[in-house]
């Protein structure tokens, strides 16, 4: 679900032909995960029908993920229809050498055209995240819905591939291979992590639940000893 109001006004300075609204608020309480249509290693794109479906699940229109390096032509078209359309990227998996740990990193931008070319710019727009101690179910439905989306994008590829008459018996059986490969890939980085995180999440609620139902019998035991 999302929601727009109106918000403290900020300046940018850089300069262009369009300046970006920057006295709106977006919030986001829930995503929709879409399945790629396109995967390059600068960029992915989604189906405008998938896009079309997606914008119908909320309130507001906002944005949509992104790849890195930005497309900032693709983003500055997203505007034309709404100038509110932001960009979000979220780099993830990235791992440090020296320490071999994993961190996220994102950012959202909007595009303006340059002041003395008719190419475009990227402008860095704020974003804040804000924890939260609930999942709410559209977020837990999503997360679930991840690895059946990979897994799909995975079939996709390879039926492409399989479907082409000129590939002999030698090249089918290494794309076989591969396909098996890159699924046991998503099931270690993916499927594993993510339900043992909903089992841990199970356990929590459950204890929450037993604290939560001791509290009661202790509130109603005082209780009764007032009457």
């Amino acid at each position: 679900m999302l929601t727009d109001q109106p918000g403290l006004s900020s300046s940018s300075g850089r300069e262009g032909l369009a300046l970006v609204d920057t006295s709106r608020i977006v919030h986001i309480h829930s995503v929709i995960i879409l399945r790629r249509s396109d995967k390059r290693k600068d960029r992915v794109e989604i189906s405008p029908e998938q896009l079309s479906a997606a914008s119908t699940e909320a309130e507001i229109s906002f944005g949509g993920g992104s790849s890195k390096p930005a497309n900032v032509r693709t983003q500055a078209m997203y505007q034309m229809m709404d100038q509110g359309f932001v960009g979000l990227i979220f780099s993830c998996f990235i791992e440090d050498k020296n320490t071999k740990t994993g961190r996220i990193l994102y950012t959202c931008f909007q595009s303006i055209q340059a002041q003395k070319s008719s190419e475009y710019e990227r402008i860095e727009i704020p974003i804040h995240v804000v924890p939260h101690e609930t999942i709410g179910k559209v977020c837990l439905e999503s997360a679930v819905e991840l690895p059946k989306i990979l897994c799909q994008e995975e079939q996709d590829a390879y039926r492409r591939i399989h479907s082409l008459t000129h590939l002999d018996s030698v090249t089918k059986i290494h794309n076989g291979s591969v396909f098996t490969k890159n699924l046991c890939s998503q099931m270690s980085a993916i499927s594993g992590p993510l339900l043992q995180w909903l089992e841990d999440r199970l356990e929590q609620n459950k204890q929450r639940v037993q604290e939560l139902q001791q509290e009661k019998e202790q509130l109603l035991e005082e209780l009764a000893a007032l009457e």
